[in-house]
């Protein structure tokens, strides 16, 4: 692609990040209703949904680059985003490692769907294995980087949205402010301020005065009896003003030993199931099952633990859900379920779940955690 040609692509991306986003959450939804629609339809649908997820991770990139150019960039809404984008910035290699992790976990289903499909079982298992041995090294070496902090997921930060006027940050968004106040306060002395005019479909502290003959809005002071709920909607925590690497704790002990077991239990439950002879065969289940739970029981929870802390174990605790749509679990007793769920829809549904069965059954990562 010419250079100035991409440039344009990048200014529009930045630009048009709302419209962008809403074009990004529509191809993934194409994506969902493709498979079983045709011969091969697998391999189309997870091909168009790797190149969705991989470009939304290049526009990332533009956004979050178009970000920090402003004068005053927006405050960032989650620990997340605060403590990725910390470690993003300050470490070239986090934000690298971190970049080929997430492409790696962006691409893994259609890597192995191709290598099924060019060299067969035999390559497809070896691909399996490789995948899950770089995600491995990648999250040890983040857990370095990090100096022995917990991993958290994803490993980069959210998208954050772009101010669609620049104009009003900084020191004129200030002026603003302070102008909209003195105008308020005149037309409130001098009997102009329309009560009617005010958003009542929020809660009394939140609600704003619409100044009839500026058009500009004036934020309302809560009545008495609403200065708790005024006081709670404005309350900082600790978390938002302790410095982003403060966010984790880091990990000794039992407790760094319990994150290394966690970030290799795909890794040996990957290896058992393929090097058994009976993919059916409880074993590799309960080993790769064994490693995880041990990885839990071994974090140490006499800790305090942070708010991002407790996020990322919440989503580790909905990830021991997928151990349900695995291996000898999944043949042995979901695969009946979801057979007399599907039996119980109607057909479009029916079919779109028999659809996703044949993943299930067929691919590794199409029940990655």
């Amino acid at each position: 692609m010419p250079p100035q040609w991409l440039g344009m692509y990048d200014d529009f991306v930045t630009k048009n990040a709302g419209q962008v986003s809403q074009i990004e959450s529509a191809l993934r939804s194409l994506t969902y209703i493709i498979p079983g629609r045709f011969r091969d339809a697998e391999i189309a649908s997870e091909s168009i949904h790797s190149g969705v997820q991989l470009l939304s991770l290049y526009h990332d990139t533009l956004l979050a680059r178009a970000v920090s150019r402003l004068p005053v960039p927006p405050p960032l809404r989650t620990a997340h985003s605060r403590y990725t984008r910390f470690w993003a910035q300050k470490s070239k290699l986090y934000r690298r490692i971190a970049m080929v992790l997430q492409m790696v976990i962006y691409t893994e289903l259609l890597c192995e769907m191709t290598a099924k499909r060019k060299g067969g079982e035999r390559t497809r298992w070896k691909v399996v294995v490789a995948i899950e041995a770089i995600k491995a090294v990648c999250r040890l070496l983040l857990l370095r980087v990090t100096r022995s902090r917990p991993l958290v997921t994803p490993a980069l930060p959210e998208r954050e949205p772009i101010p669609e006027d620049e104009d009003v940050l900084g020191e004129m968004e200030l002026e603003q402010e302070q102008e909209q106040v003195e105008v308020g306060q005149a037309e409130l002395d001098a009997g102009l301020m329309d009560v009617s005019a005010m958003d009542k479909s929020k809660p009394l502290y939140e609600r704003k005065w619409k100044m009839p003959r500026t058009g500009m809005s004036l934020p309302s002071l809560p009545e008495p009896s609403d200065i708790s709920s005024y006081l709670l909607g404005r309350v900082l925590t600790a978390d938002d003003i302790k410095p982003a690497n403060k966010l984790l704790n880091r990990l000794q002990g039992a407790s760094q030993a319990a994150e290394v077991l966690h970030i290799l239990a795909p890794l040996v439950y990957a290896v058992a199931l393929a090097r058994s002879k009976n993919k059916k065969s409880w074993t590799p289940w309960l080993a790769g099952l064994a490693v995880d739970y041990a990885a839990r029981q071994l974090r140490d929870g006499g800790l305090r633990t942070t708010a991002l802390e407790r996020d990322e174990w919440n989503k580790r605790r909905w990830g021991l859900g997928w151990w349900a749509m695995r291996g000898a679990f999944y043949d042995n007793i979901t695969k009946g379920v979801v057979g007399g769920v599907r039996g119980r829809m109607p057909g479009f549904v029916a079919g779109i779940l028999e659809d996703y069965e044949y993943l299930w059954e067929n691919y590794y990562f199409s029940t990655s955690a």
